[in-house]
């Protein structure tokens, strides 16, 4: 007596790594984009991190603060700004579609926060 399996066939190895390299080829892209994006802001960071003397641009909050502080905030941000790309381009070949809209939507009430207080706050 045969009993019949609902069981997925069996993909061969040559399917899987095609899938495989797929997703990494996506996340590349996504790398590649997002780097396009931050490039502008990346070398504003870096030169404010390397120029403490553009710490009197600020008017404010920065400008109260410590030369080394003020030098330390914009390297930490410099950092996060060139890590980014990497970690955009490695999600997107490693997370599932759902994980990544959650994560997206996560960031996004983020940033909108963020701007809701910086208006509320700074301005």
């Amino acid at each position: 007596m045969a009993t019949k399996s609902n069981r997925r066939p069996a993909t061969t190895m040559a399917e899987d790594d095609d899938l495989g390299s797929k997703t990494v080829l996506w996340g590349y892209l996504s790398g590649i984009i997002v780097a396009a994006f931050i490039a502008i802001p990346l070398s504003a960071a870096f030169s404010f991190a390397t120029h403490p003397n553009t710490q009197q641009l600020f008017a404010g909050r920065l400008s109260d603060a410590s030369q080394g502080g003020y030098v330390a905030f914009w390297w930490l941000v410099t950092l996060m700004l060139v890590a980014l790309p990497f970690l955009v381009g490695f999600s997107v070949a490693k997370l599932s579609g759902r994980t990544l809209a959650i994560v997206g939507g996560i960031i996004g009430v983020f940033v909108i926060a963020i701007l809701i207080v910086g208006q509320t706050f700074v301005f």
